[in-house]
């Protein structure tokens, strides 16, 4: 196995000891044996002592958090100038001069300096300016693939970029409900991660480390070249930044490579490097001011097409912020047809002094993001709405930091009830596939859904939503046709309208009404709505799971006038299922614990409804009320077969339950 092969084997060990981890004590879950896990283990240890590397994330190496004051400046051993650049390829061919290169991702994150002694990570700086940075040394540990250890012992210093992925970025910020409150880039918020002050907030940041240079290494020849200072590198543990060697002949060929995979690539660049092959030929044409001159880097060419501004649309956001949204004539940009761009806020609307009918000229950030390059016209007709388009509210301009934004006033506004709509459609309430809270947000924001009712009138807007961006004719169908639900898996709308009263109530997000007491409460009331609404807090206090505190949510929510309109709208909409009660069920008055992986079952959400269609409930945790934990690994050590020991409560097996239980 060569050493790459080990190195992705190790890889793939880490991850899953990790995920066997993470299951087994946060989640009290076994996804492996005890004994597959020491496999595994001793298996990575072995690895690891053979390479000499120990990679980030390693079990065999705990990395602890720890918070810092204030983070000290370093001067580095060697300052860090800015490259040279240049748009023009043909320029790029002329600089070679003849000579052999290395063309590689010029990455979009933040510098970092790190230095290892006797194979061990010593420091991490930042860049700062160049000459001075921030010392980083305990976030950089907690990277997602940054080696804590290597197997070259001697004094190591190399550069590299600090980056967060586009993906992993748009997970993070889709978590951050105050949308002005969001990153704008990945960079951002990558340099705002890696200078945190406490590495527990680092640690989730997903940050990746891409070595781009090699500073020093005392006592190795690299005979003079610099690929096999990268292949060092990455024998050391490294992720090396994607390069490809280079001739005049063939640079403007590689250029293509890259720029065609660019369109697609995880990974923040704002460009490439070229760097000369040849290490002392480099090195000796010195540096001028400014710029080293042994490399160079290549910005992307914008490509920039004029187009029609046709309109602007005011999306609301969860926070009440409005956003402006250009649409105008499709064009082509990068391989793609592109018909819209966000404006961010009014102040950068103003600048652009839009108007409908207006020429402007629009381009790719990055080769990315779609943005508004120039307004050529320059009419500034646009009239700023002074009413919210989801709900009719009024709207104000409020002052955020360095600009000026549009904000719904009204605070019952559907589009700051996002969370609810999402709720509503989950699969555990109304299940419906395709409305997804981003799709939600563009619905509710143009319109098309102001309550919960509204959902099942979609049809009203087939042909605006057709015409929508990331939606067409099939995936409206998809949405809205009838199909069959009673498999339990995503449907349509059509399919959705019927359902059960559980599915019914958990949907309407009545606080504290989750899955398990919505059936409790049904089951009490025969899924009869009107006498649910008959209830006070006394009645519904007395059903098992419920108590003082939600019954008297569930009654405040019921008085609420306007909340018992918007929920009859919505039954109305429903057919709801006419279940068998299980009066008398032979598992009447019994709680169980399920836990484990099921081989009898679909999953735990079926032998819990099998459970309860008989009469019984299905907890949590173990308790001294608990008739027996149903784990298929009776001899393992999880928590919840400790607690169960320790109370005497019986441990069986799935067949076993339902030859006990469920049988006869």
């Amino acid at each position: 196995m060569s050493y790459q092969d080990k190195k992705v084997y190790m890889q793939e060990l880490i991850e899953k000891l990790n995920e066997a981890s993470k299951a087994y004590y946060a989640e009290d879950r076994e996804i492996i044996s005890n004994f597959e896990y020491d496999r595994m283990y001793d298996e990575l240890q072995e690895l690891e002592k053979e390479t000499g590397v120990v990679l980030a994330g390693s079990p065999t190496m705990r990395v602890g958090f720890e918070a810092v004051e204030e983070l000290p400046k370093e001067r580095h051993e060697r300052p860090m100038l800015s490259l040279d650049k240049t748009k023009d390829r043909e320029a790029l061919a002329e600089w070679l001069n003849g000579k052999e290169g290395l063309l590689s991702w010029k990455l979009d994150g933040l510098t970092i300096v790190l230095t290892y002694r006797e194979g061990k990570l010593l420091k991490a700086v930042t860049r700062g300016n160049g000459e001075i940075g921030e010392v980083i040394t305990g976030n950089a540990r907690v990277f997602k693939n940054i080696p804590l250890q290597i197997s070259y012992t001697g004094e190591l210093i190399l550069r590299g970029e600090a980056v967060i992925t586009y993906s992993d970025f748009e997970k993070m910020n889709g978590e951050i409900e105050d949308v002005s409150a969001r990153y704008k880039n990945p960079r951002n918020l990558c340099s705002g991660s890696v200078r945190q002050l406490d590495n527990r907030i680092a640690a989730g940041r997903n940050i990746r480390f891409y070595a781009f240079g090699l500073v020093k290494a005392e006592g190795v020849d690299f005979e003079n070249s610099r690929e096999k200072e990268f292949l060092f590198l990455s024998e050391q543990g490294f992720d090396v930044v994607e390069y490809h060697k280079v001739t005049p002949e063939t640079i403007l060929q590689t250029i293509e490579y890259y720029e065609k995979k660019i369109e697609h690539y995880d990974i923040p660049s704002d460009g490439l490097v070229l760097t000369y092959e040849d290490i002392s030929y480099g090195e000796s044409l010195g540096m001028t001011a400014k710029f080293p001159r042994n490399s160079i880097a290549f910005k992307w060419q914008d490509e920039i097409r004029e187009t029609e501004l046709l309109e602007i649309e005011w999306s609301p956001s969860r926070t009440g912020l409005i956003n402006p949204v250009a649409i105008f004539q499709p064009v082509e940009l990068e391989g793609t047809t592109v018909s819209r761009a966000s404006v961010h806020n009014i102040s950068i609307l103003r600048a652009l002094k839009l108007g409908l009918g207006d020429k402007i000229t629009v381009y790719k950030a990055n080769m990315i993001i779609p943005q508004i390059a120039e307004n050529l016209t320059g009419s500034d007709t646009l009239e700023i709405p002074d009413h919210c388009p989801a709900c009719g509210g009024k709207t104000e301009m409020r002052q955020v930091a360095d600009a000026v934004s549009l904000y719904c006033t009204n605070p019952d506004c559907a589009a700051k009830k996002i969370k609810s709509f999402a709720l509503l459609v989950s699969r555990d309430a109304l299940n419906i596939d395709g409305l997804s809270e981003a799709t939600l947000e563009k619905f509710i924001g143009r319109g098309f859904i102001h309550e919960f009712a509204d959902v099942f009138h979609l049809s009203r807007y087939k042909d605006e939503i057709v015409e929508m961006e990331g939606f067409g004719e099939k995936s409206y169908q998809n949405l809205i046709a009838k199909e069959s639900a009673a498999d339990g898996k995503a449907s349509s709308i059509e399919a959705a309208r019927h359902t059960t009263m559980p599915r019914f109530l958990y949907a309407l997000g009545i606080p504290g009404i989750g899955v398990a007491n919505a059936k409790m409460i049904c089951r009490e009331f025969g899924d009869d709505l009107e006498e649910m609404l008959k209830a006070d807090e006394e009645r519904l206090s007395e059903i098992d799971g419920v108590g003082e505190v939600l019954a008297d949510a569930f009654v405040s929510y019921f008085k609420n006038e306007e909340n018992l309109r918007k929920v009859r709208a919505l039954y109305e909409e429903l057919e709801i299922e006419k279940r068998e009660q299980a009066e008398g069920g032979n598992l009447t008055g019994m709680s169980f614990v399920i836990t484990g992986s099921l081989t009898q079952y679909e999953n735990r959400s079926a032998m819990k409804e099998a459970i309860e269609a008989r009469g019984g409930k299905v907890t949590g945790s173990v308790t001294t009320k608990t008739k027996c934990l149903i784990n298929n690994d009776i001899a393992s050590n999880s928590s919840k077969n400790k607690k169960a020991k320790e109370l005497g409560i019986p441990i069986v097996t799935e067949i076993d339950f339902i030859s006990q239980y469920m049988e006869g």
